[in-house]
């Protein structure tokens, strides 16, 4: 709903009272459907809360915070950001001790926000929302969000975007300090939002221009070790990677930038007769490359790769047919419209002779995670969030996927729920494979009311072990992480 024609509105209703941002918000909201909640706008910084629990009590040997990021304010006085990518970064602390649990929330100091700030509107360009002429631009920095993922390397948090530097944020205070530009020269430069991260902590990363890509290697204390640039098929939409222990993986699907036009999601045009290509690179000699060739598929995810004796790369993937909910679809959402979309769960294999199968699943899934002590390793399950409502455009389930039995174990929050991503936290001296605990947040439509969940891995339908509530219901946010202690 246009703010302004609302206070116009009332106004001429003869309201007495004055129309705060805050009640023009809420009064706007009214009219959506229950689901909007998920989009809806923080006004500011949460304060630390402890958390009330409703159910159970948290497993001996569980402690640490689990950090979420995503966009949480979406509209100002004088314009709307229209498209759900390009909100303010919130970054959520959820902190798990032995018998309690606390929550605070604190936005991403941004060039973005304090501009948009001060001009009263959303005024700088983003993934779907074409800002003003207004904004002042230097570089690709000046239009960071800060509001997809989150990184905890060498003492400090991360908080990631696409197309520029991640800003670094206080992992205690969720204070910001600034950009993390690495060194002088790699400032501005790309850093995708979904890193892949060797068990041993070094990190692999890409930024994208076109038909050319940064390569990252990040040590564990987060020290640069290298960069390297390499060359593309393609200039295809790449929001995920993935990466076996020696591999680099990326896909190229058919989602084709080929002008230069803003916001960034018009510069592409979808061409499935192309088909799509997955790239394997060697993490020792970049140089060294394979290319395969799959049908066309729209993604935004990928699950951990990994290579099997005979050579065969295995990943999967969480795959719609066409790009309909990037393009337009995660605009629909921000104005109340349902904006389903399709996606589902899929098995990649890259064979060693060229060959490359592609077996997709009816399973509906996104947001693929695994257990990190296997990363880049073979592994057979995979954590996703599933169970789909007719009419709404989230998720309101979790569980997880086995693919040597193919049944997936799964736990439906209900309908009053919107599910969010789950994180593996190991158990104490349990090295099985998801031998350990899932953590994860839902928003409680009903309750308005965020809440935070913790399963037994192995278990994920007998239902939560432990849950709390906020006193807040936050926006349905992206990606977390989970750092022990």
């Amino acid at each position: 709903m246009d703010r302004r024609a609302f206070l116009t509105a009332a106004a001429a209703a003869g309201l007495a009272q004055v129309v705060t941002p805050e009640q023009a918000f809420a009064r706007a909201a009214a009219s959506q459907p229950a689901w909007s909640l998920a989009v809806g706008d923080v006004m500011g910084d949460i304060p630390r809360q402890s958390l009330r629990r409703i159910h159970g009590k948290p497993p001996a040997g569980l402690a640490g915070t689990l950090y979420r990021n995503g966009p949480a304010r979406f509209r100002r006085p004088g314009g709307d950001a229209t498209h759900w990518f390009d909100g303010d970064g919130l970054v959520r602390a959820f902190r798990i001790g032995p018998d309690d649990a606390s929550l605070e929330a604190k936005f991403v100091d941004t060039f973005k926000r304090r501009q948009d700030a001060a001009a009263r509107a959303v005024i700088t360009p983003g993934f779907g929302t074409l800002g003003s002429d207004r904004a002042v631009i230097g570089s690709a920095d000046d239009t960071n969000a800060a509001n997809t993922a989150l990184l905890p390397i060498g003492g400090e948090l991360l908080a990631l975007w696409e197309a520029g530097s991640p800003y670094s944020v206080d992992p205690a205070t969720l204070e910001t300090r600034g950009l993390k530009t690495f060194s002088p020269e790699l400032a501005h430069m790309p850093f995708l939002a979904h890193p892949r991260i060797e068990p041993g902590g070094r990190v692999w990363n890409l930024g994208l221009a076109g038909r050319r890509a940064i390569v990252w290697t990040l040590a564990p204390s987060g020290a640069v070790e290298r960069t390297t640039l390499v060359d593309l098929p393609r200039a295809s939409f790449i929001h995920d990677f993935t990466a076996t222990d020696r591999h680099l993986v990326i896909v190229l699907q058919p989602l084709i930038q080929d002008r230069m036009v803003l916001p960034f999601v018009d510069a592409f045009s979808w061409r499935p007769e192309e088909g799509t290509q997955v790239l394997v690179l060697d993490k020792d000699d970049l140089s060294r490359r394979r290319l395969y060739d799959l049908p066309a598929f729209f993604f935004f995810h990928l699950g951990d790769a990994w290579a099997e004796a005979d050579g065969t790369v295995r990943f999967d993937a969480c795959l719609d047919s066409t790009p309909d909910f990037a393009v337009h679809g995660a605009r629909d959402i921000l104005t109340g419209k349902p904006a389903p979309n399709g996606v589902s769960l899929a098995m990649v294999a890259l064979h060693p002779d060229g060959r490359a199968e592609l077996n997709r699943t009816p399973l509906t899934a996104e947001f693929p995670r695994a257990d990190p002590r296997r990363a880049g390793l073979s592994r057979s399950k995979t954590i996703i969030n599933s169970v789909r409502t007719q009419g709404r455009p989230l998720l309101r389930g979790v569980g997880v996927s086995d693919w040597r039995t193919g049944k997936a174990d799964l736990f439906d929050y209900g309908p009053d729920h919107c599910a969010e991503e789950l994180l593996f936290v190991p158990r104490p001296g349990d090295g099985n494979e998801l031998g350990g605990w899932l953590v994860g947040t839902s928003l409680n439509l009903k309750a308005r009311a965020t809440e935070l969940h913790v399963f037994d891995a192995a278990h994920v339908s007998d239902g939560p072990l432990c849950s709390w509530r906020a006193e807040v219901g936050l926006p349905v946010g992206f990606h977390g992480a989970w750092v022990g202690g």
